[in-house]
Formats: structure tokens, sequence, C-alpha cells
């Protein structure tokens, strides 16, 4: 983690929803932003979405972007910004928000912190999977699946280059600290602590006693190999379809070079966030 003292000149918005659930938030920001002499930069998809006109500026001259909306929010954008030098700061309007530095009703106090740059940034390792001569990049997740709901699939699994043998499951997850959060940590799979250069794999529902989910570190790829005699795996990468296995074929993956720079307040804390949002 980095310490931040520079002011934002200029920040990029990616917002959740249409401009009449997030538009006072919107109108909140824009209103900061003229305040603190700080340019708002928008992608065309929100320009058509808030009626902001044709001269929304070049992302990649952000110092900073920020993020009104959720966890998937936050995703989609630090997918956006990955490789980038652009941290990605969040307010929360969704349900969970592990990933957003602040609650809604903070924004214009955390915001203009944020603008006059008292934030931190942590980076946090991205994924990079291989199948079939295509490649793509995960911020949160590469999972392997069944492709019909309600059959298993036998998926062989090998980690720098040892075979571990194959399993009859549900699929696989292989997460980065940020994804170890979600579908992972739903499915009994470990928490990854923010600084972490690693890796968690965890089955879904495996037919064993003895299946545990394993922290792999930078440099052992994972290979998954559909050993299913008349059944297709779906890979997905971070919630989304990108591909099917079918029988006999892999996907390979691994910790990318690329990161995801997530912008948080200095009190917004790894633990901080875990306690308020996982703690009964």
């Amino acid at each position: 983690m980095s310490a931040t003292a520079k002011a934002v000149k200029r920040a990029a918005v990616i917002t959740h929803g249409k401009a009449e659930t997030i538009g006072a938030a919107l109108e909140r920001l824009q209103t900061l932003a003229t305040e603190r002499g700080v340019e708002l930069l928008f992608p065309d998809e929100e320009v058509e979405k808030h009626g902001l006109g044709s001269d929304h500026g070049d992302l990649a001259d952000a110092d900073l972007a920020v993020v009104l909306g959720g966890d998937g929010t936050m995703l989609r954008a630090l997918r956006r910004f990955l490789g980038t030098a652009v941290p990605v700061i969040g307010v929360n309007f969704g349900r969970v928000g592990f990933l957003a530095s602040m609650e809604a009703d903070a924004l214009d106090e955390g915001l203009g912190r944020a603008l006059a740059g008292d934030y931190r940034v942590v980076e946090l390792p991205a994924l990079e999977a291989e199948a079939g001569g295509e490649r793509w990049a995960a911020v949160n997740d590469v999972v392997v699946t069944s492709s019909t709901l309600g059959r298993m699939v036998e998926l062989g699994w090998a980690i720098g280059g040892e075979d571990l043998g194959s399993l009859p499951c549900d699929g696989l997850i292989c997460s980065t600290p940020s994804g170890s959060t979600a579908y992972n940590l739903s499915n009994g799979g470990p928490v990854l602590v923010w600084g972490l250069d690693a890796m968690a794999i965890t089955f879904v529902a495996p037919h064993s006693l003895d299946a545990r989910p394993l922290v792999v570190p930078r440099g052992l790829d994972l290979a998954v190999a559909n050993r299913t005699p008349d059944l297709s795996a779906t890979v997905l990468v971070d919630g989304h379809v990108v591909g099917e296995l079918a029988p006999g074929k892999e996907v390979v993956a691994g910790l990318s070079r690329q990161r995801s720079l997530l912008a948080t307040l200095p009190e917004s804390t790894f633990f901080s966030r875990y306690r308020r949002t996982f703690s009964s």
C-alpha cells in the first residue's frame, strides 16, 4: 500500500443504474468537483445514460476513477483501468460494498477528502487465463463449471505442471485476493488479505471428503482439464461466460503482471471492511 498526497485534477466517473437512481449522487459529485476545480471525465455510456453532452474527455488522463455503485460496478471499473496508473475509489450504492471505500451518506466528506489527495492505493494482483489460443484478464476470478445445470463434471487439475488428479464436482474457482471475498468466500474458500501475491483455488461442491482449498503463490499456474467424456465445461471470467471446454480441453490460469489499483480512504482498511461486511 502506498500513500498518495497529490490532489486530483481529473477524475473519471463510473456509475451504476439509471439516471433516476444515481442522479442525485452524481449531482453532488459534480458540485464537489466544481468547488475543487476538478475536471470530471465520463465514458461514452455514462454520457448517454446521464445526458451529459459530447465533451467528456479522455479517461486515460484521469488521476482517479470514482465509482458510484456496488461491488459489480467497482469490478467493472477495476477491470476497465486494469494495467493503467488510474486508481479506483468507490461510494457504495449496492448491497455488500466490500470494495467501496465509503457509504453513500458519506459521499460529500469522503470524496472531498479523496479529491484533495487524502487516499491510499492498494495494488491487487489480477489473473490471466488462456484456452484455445484466447486470453482473458480477470480482476476477481476464473471459474470452470458444468455447462449443464445439475450435471457434475470431472475436472483434472495441475499446479506448476504437477498433476493433482481429477475430481467429480460442480466446478472450480480460481480467485485473486479481491475475488476471494466473492464467489470463493460463499463457497467456503479462504479469504486472502490484500497484500498477498497469491491466488486461491477452491472446488465447488466436490464429490469427495478430502478436497481442500489451496493458496498458490505467483509463478505456479493452474491448469484445469475437462475429463468428462460426454459433457462440456463452461469458463467464466469475472462472472461472464468466455468460452467452452470440450471433453479433453483445458484452461490455464495464473497471476498476471497487471495489477488493479484500489484507492481507499486511510481508515477504510481491509480489516475494517471485513468486520463491517462479514462479522455478526
